[in-house]
C-alpha cells in the first residue's frame, strides 16, 4: 500500500467531476431550497464549532485553532467552519486514501472512526490531528465529517510535539496514517491504551483532545442525519452537489477578473531550528492567465536536515489560510474554490522535502510561502478596480512559541503551549486603513487570546503584565496592526521545563508592502533568579509593569539573557521570568504620507513611541499637549523626501553593487548555492 505520491496528492486536491445522479438530484431542487440547505450545513458547523471549543483541552483547542467540515461521500469539502483555514482544503487527500485503499480491508461502515496526524497521508505536521466519520443512510455512504485540532504533545523527542531538533520523522513521535480507531460509534479501548502508553508525556491530555475531535465530528454526523430524515437523501446529494458547482463558478469568476501576468516573491527564513542560518524558504512565481493561477516555487532553498521543512499539502494549507480570508472572503470553504489554482513542486525544495524528513516545525516555513503569497497577489490585485481595496501586507506571523511541561500546581502531567503570543498578532496593513492591533493568530484569525486567569488555574504560572508591545507593528501610511507581550512567572512550583520554537528573530518574516516598514523581529528573553516578587512583597513604589520600562531601565534585577526567540529546552525554577512576544502586522505605503493625526493617536495608545513618531513619522509636536505643528511636521517630511532622493542609486549602479554582496559563509548552511539555492549535495538524516 504505497504512500501518496505528490501527483496523487495535486489530483485529490481537485473536485471530483459530478456523476449523473448527483447531477439529477441537484436538478431537483426548488426555489430557496439551496438557500435554506446551506444556512443549515453553517448552522451545523457553528453547533459543532462549539461543542469542539468547550470539549478541548489543550490551549489551541479552547482558543478555537481547530476545524469542523462536511465532504461529499467522494471525499471533497463542501463547508466548514473553521477557526483555521489550515486543514481545509486539504482533508480530502486523507479521505481519499481511504477510500482508494481501505474500502475492501478493513472496509468502510456505518459507526467508523478513524484518525490520523501523519503529514505524508495529508496532514499538516504531527501535533494537527484529525478525525473522520463516514455518514451512512439505508446503508448507503452519502458524506464524511471531521474535526482538526492541534494538540501539543506526540511523543517526540522533545515536549510539545514540534521538535526543534528531529532530524528526521524518526524523532517526531507518534505518525499516525489513516487508521480506524472506533466502530459501531465506539473508540476501541485497546487504540485508547496504545495512545495513553506509547510514551506521550501528558496522555489525559492527548485522549481529552482525541474525544473531542470525535464527540465533534459525530455530531456533524447526527444533524446530517436529521437533515436526511426530514429532505431525504436526494436533497442532501443535490445541495451538495450545488454547492460544489456554486463555488467553482465563483472562484473561475473571481480569477477571471483577475489581470493576467506573472508575479513574484521572496521570502527568507533567519533559522533552522537554533540555528542561525539564511534560506530562500520561499521562491513564488505566480503565473495568472485568463481562468487558471499557478503557483511554481523553482528557486526555493533544497530540504535540510532539521525539522523545517514543509510537505507540499501543508504548503496549500498555508495558502488557503491567505485565499478564504481575502481573496476567496466571500466564496463557500470548499474543494471546488482551488478548482481554478494549480501547484508545481520541484522536488528537493524545502517545501517538497523527502519521505524520511522531519516536518514538525513545518508551520514555520510554511507561513513563508503565505507570506510570498500575499505580497504576489497584492502586486496582482493592485491595479484591479474590482479587488485593490483587498490588497493587505501579511499578518506579523513571527511569535514566542513557548512550551511549557512538567507537572502543575495540580501535580498533573502537562505539556502545552502558551498561546496567548499565538493569537494576539497583529494584521498586516491594509489598502484604505490599518491592521488591526492584536487580531488573532496568522495561522487562525478567528483563534482567541486565552484568559490569563485560565492559564494561572492550570499551570505553574503567574501571567505578571499583558499589553500592547510598543513599536511592534510595521510603519507605514496604513500601519500594520501592534503585537503583544506577555510575562510569564514560574510559580507554585519549584520547577518547570520550558522550551521555545520560532524564527523571526533577525529577518521579520512578512513582508511590508509599497513602501511600507516591516514589523519588529522577535526577541528570546528570560531571567533568571529574577527580584520581581520581592519587589512584590516589599512594596516598591519605583516598580512599574511596563514591558518598555522593564527592559530599557532594567528595573528588574536578575540574570538576565537575550537570545534567538527559538531555545533549548531548559529548567526554570520558581520565580524566573520568560517573556512573550507575538509580532506585529507589516505596514502598506509610505510612512511619510501618514496623517499626522493618526500618529498621535497611536502614541496615545502607547501603540509607538515617541522616537518613532519623531524619527520615521516626521512628526513635529508639543510632547506634553501631544499638539501637532502642521507646518514643522510638512518641513521636516520634505526634508526626508529630499534625504531620500541624495540617496537613491539608479537600478544598474545597485544592481552592480549588489551582486557582489553575500551573507557569511556560515549563514548560508543550509541555503544552497549562492545566490540560486540550488542543492550542494545529498541530505543525510539518521
Amino acid at each position: 500500500m504505497p504512500i501518496p505520491t505528490l501527483a496523487e496528492k495535486l489530483q485529490w486536491l481537485k473536485p471530483a467531476p459530478a456523476t449523473p445522479h448527483e447531477i439529477e438530484c441537484a436538478a431537483k431542487l426548488r426555489q430557496g431550497d439551496y438557500e435554506i440547505g446551506v444556512q443549515i450545513t453553517n448552522d451545523i458547523l457553528d453547533e459543532a464549532m462549539e461543542i469542539f471549543v468547550r470539549s478541548s483541552r489543550s490551549y489551541f483547542g479552547v482558543s478555537g485553532d481547530s476545524m469542523v467540515a462536511i465532504f461529499t461521500a467522494g471525499g471533497d469539502l463542501i463547508n466548514a467552519s473553521c477557526g483555521t483555514y489550515l486543514h481545509a482544503i486539504i482533508q480530502p487527500i486523507v479521505i481519499k486514501f481511504i477510500l482508494k485503499y481501505y474500502s475492501e480491508n478493513p472496509g468502510i461502515h456505518d459507526g467508523d472512526i478513524w484518525y490520523t496526524n501523519d503529514a505524508l497521508y495529508g496532514g499538516i505536521h504531527n501535533p494537527d490531528q484529525v478525525a473522520l466519520m463516514p455518514v451512512f443512510h439505508d446503508g448507503k455512504l452519502l458524506a464524511w465529517a471531521s474535526a482538526a485540532l492541534h494538540t501539543t504533545e506526540t511523543g517526540a523527542i522533545e515536549p510539545g510535539g514540534m521538535p526543534v531538533s528531529a532530524k528526521s520523522r524518526f524523532e517526531e513521535g507518534l505518525n499516525l496514517p489513516p487508521i480506524k480507531i472506533g466502530e459501531n460509534f465506539k473508540l476501541r479501548n485497546d487504540f485508547l491504551e496504545f495512545y495513553a502508553v506509547y510514551g506521550l508525556r501528558a496522555p489525559a491530555m492527548f485522549i481529552s483532545d482525541l474525544r473531542a475531535r470525535c464527540t465533534t465530528t459525530d455530531r456533524v454526523r447526527a444533524r446530517l442525519l436529521e437533515l436526511v430524515e426530514k429532505r431525504g437523501p436526494d436533497y442532501l446529494v443535490g445541495l451538495i452537489r450545488k454547492m460544489q458547482d456554486t463555488a467553482e463558478a465563483g472562484a473561475r469568476q473571481k480569477v477571471k477578473s483577475l489581470p493576467d501576468g506573472k508575479f513574484r516573491a521572496v521570502v527568507f527564513n533567519d533559522a533552522i531550528g537554533w540555528t542561525p542560518a539564511l534560506v530562500r524558504s520561499c521562491f513564488l512565481t505566480l503565473t495568472k492567465k485568463g481562468e487558471k493561477i499557478t503557483f511554481d516555487f523553482a528557486g526555493t532553498s533544497p530540504e535540510n536536515p532539521s525539522s523545517y521543512n514543509v510537505h507540499t499539502q501543508a504548503v496549500v494549507g498555508h495558502i488557503a489560510n491567505f485565499m478564504y480570508e481575502y481573496i476567496f472572503h466571500d466564496l463557500p470553504i470548499c474543494s471546488s474554490t482551488f478548482a481554478p489554482i494549480d501547484f508545481e513542486f520541484p522536488e528537493g525544495i524545502i517545501l517538497n522535502p523527502g519521505k524520511l524528513a522531519a516536518t514538525s516545525c513545518c508551520v514555520f516555513i510554511g507561513m513563508q510561502a503565505r507570506n510570498a503569497t500575499h505580497n504576489a497577489f497584492a502586486k496582482m490585485v493592485f491595479s484591479s478596480e474590482k479587488f485593490w481595496h483587498q490588497v493587505a501586507a501579511a499578518p506579523g506571523s513571527q511569535h514566542t512559541s513557548q512550551i511549557c511541561a512538567g507537572l502543575s500546581q495540580w501535580n498533573l502531567a502537562v505539556s502545552d503551549v502558551l498561546s496567548f503570543s499565538l493569537n494576539t498578532q497583529g494584521q498586516g496593513g491594509r489598502s484604505g486603513t490599518d491592521g488591526m492591533d492584536s487580531y488573532g493568530f496568522a495561522w487562525c484569525a478567528f483563534g482567541r487570546a486565552p484568559d490569563s486567569e485560565q492559564v494561572e488555574s492550570e499551570l505553574p504560572l503567574s501571567v505578571m503584565l499583558s499589553q500592547h508591545w510598543r513599536d511592534s507593528c510595521g510603519h507605514g501610511v496604513h500601519r500594520g496592526g501592534s503585537g503583544a507581550v506577555q510575562q510569564w512567572m514560574i510559580h507554585k512550583m519549584p520547577n518547570m521545563v520550558s522550551m521555545c520554537m520560532g524564527n523571526g528573530s533577525k529577518v521579520p518574516i512578512g513582508q511590508p508592502l509599497f513602501g511600507g516598514y516591516a514589523s519588529s523581529p522577535i526577541p528570546g528573553i528570560s531571567i533568571r533568579k529574577a527580584d520581581l516578587l520581592k519587589q512584590m512583597k516589599e512594596g516598591n513604589p519605583d516598580l512599574v509593569m511596563d514591558h518598555r520600562t522593564i527592559i530599557e531601565k532594567g528595573t528588574i534585577h536578575g540574570d538576565w539573557k537575550f537570545e534567538l526567540v527559538a531555545r533549548t529546552p531548559k529548567v526554570y525554577e520558581e520565580g524566573d521570568l520568560l517573556f512573550g512576544f507575538s509580532g506585529g502586522g507589516p505596514g502598506y505605503g509610505d510612512p511619510l504620507e501618514r496623517d499626522p493625526e493618526s500618529v498621535m493617536d497611536d502614541l496615545k495608545k502607547k501603540i509607538i513611541s515617541d522616537w518613532t513618531a519623531q524619527n520615521i513619522y516626521k512628526i513635529a509636536y508639543d510632547p506634553e499637549r501631544r499638539k501637532v505643528d502642521i507646518e514643522k511636521t510638512r518641513q521636516q517630511r520634505q526634508e526626508e523626501r529630499k534625504a531620500r532622493l541624495a540617496r537613491g542609486k539608479s537600478y544598474d549602479d545597485f544592481q552592480q553593487e549588489w551582486a557582489k554582496k553575500s551573507p557569511p559563509k556560515e549563514a548560508l548552511l543550509y541555503y544552497g548555492t549562492w545566490p540560486d539555492a540550488k542543492p550542494t549535495g545529498p541530505v543525510f538524516r539518521p
